[in-house]
């Protein structure tokens, strides 16, 4: 059992990430201090709710994050990715690595036991292939930790099943992406990114020094949207985006979805079970919250598509 004065610092904690870390954290005992830029946001208001310390602090500033971190045992570390919701205009892969070296810096300064960073599978192979630019990022921070000599576990991620909950994944009536349709994919639950580090930094002494390629399930886009449509009652058939359209968005996009198409993430289900008995599959995450919220956001457009 975790004690009671254990304190864990939560970078991006009213992200996707960081609640889930947040809410895994709380409910083990820890005092979290979670960062925000602005917490009078109502998501930042939830934390509050729910038992987290909010803790003003900037990425870009890394003062702010030294002054977060001190005297904390662990700390959570996630930056978005190109094409992230809500990164700022002209956000690049060059800012990602600078946000992910200044945490580290400040987890450094402020003498942080154990940091534990989200990071995507496929980074420890950037020696033996070419790695589309949101990997290569990840690596290029994973390496900074290292530099650094930092106490730290690398939680190596693959796509989210919350991606298929709104317009990332659904498009008028359908399961849209420029996934090849017969291709196994690998996604996990943002939950189960809770979990797991929450289990990190409850371990230390078997996590740090790790690396860990981590995914729930290992479907085709054909066999997701087959689960979905059962699960919310209602066909959501696949349609391929070419991948000359998302090339038109932008050349990395096309990069990381060809590398997917080709190479793919590579994690063990198995092994990611061993680690997480608890780790959920698509089916599994679909009948606790992704049905509902997919539903919930079918009907949401379906109402303003009769208003407009």
């Amino acid at each position: 059992m975790t004690p009671k004065n254990t304190t864990a610092v939560v970078v991006g904690a009213t992200g996707l990430q960081g609640r889930a870390v947040t809410a895994h954290l709380l409910a083990d005992g820890w005092r979290v201090r979670a960062l925000t830029r602005d917490p009078d946001t109502a998501g930042a208001r939830t934390l509050t709710q729910a038992g987290a310390e909010l803790v003003r602090a900037d990425m870009d500033d890394v003062a702010s994050l030294v002054a977060a971190a001190e005297g904390a045992d662990g700390l959570f570390s996630v930056q978005p990715t190109v094409g992230s919701p809500g990164t700022p205009a002209g956000f690049s892969a060059d800012d990602e690595v600078r946000w992910g070296c200044n945490v580290a810096d400040a987890a450094h300064t402020a003498g942080v036991r154990h940091l534990v960073y989200a990071s995507l599978a496929g980074a420890g192979r950037h020696d033996t292939e070419t790695l589309p630019q949101n990997v290569v990022s990840k690596w290029r921070v994973e390496q900074h930790i290292t530099r650094l000599g930092l106490p730290a576990t690398f939680l190596r991620l693959v796509s989210f099943m919350e991606n298929y909950t709104g317009g990332y994944h659904l498009h008028d009536g359908t399961v849209a992406t420029a996934f090849a349709a017969e291709v196994p994919q690998q996604i996990m639950a943002v939950d189960d990114v809770g979990a797991l580090a929450a289990l990190a930094f409850a371990r230390p002494g078997e996590w740090i020094g790790r690396a860990v390629d981590v995914a729930g399930d290992e479907l085709t886009p054909l066999q997701i949207a087959a689960a979905i449509s059962e699960a919310i009652d209602r066909p959501l058939p696949y349609v391929q985006i070419p991948i000359e359209t998302l090339a038109a968005l932008g050349a990395e996009f096309a990069a990381a979805y060809t590398w997917l198409n080709q190479r793919g993430w590579r994690a063990d289900v198995a092994f990611t079970r061993e680690l997480h008995p608890g780790v959920m599959d698509l089916r599994t995450w679909l009948e606790r919250t992704g049905a509902a919220q997919i539903t919930a956001f079918l009907d949401s457009a379906r109402t303003v598509g009769q208003q407009a």
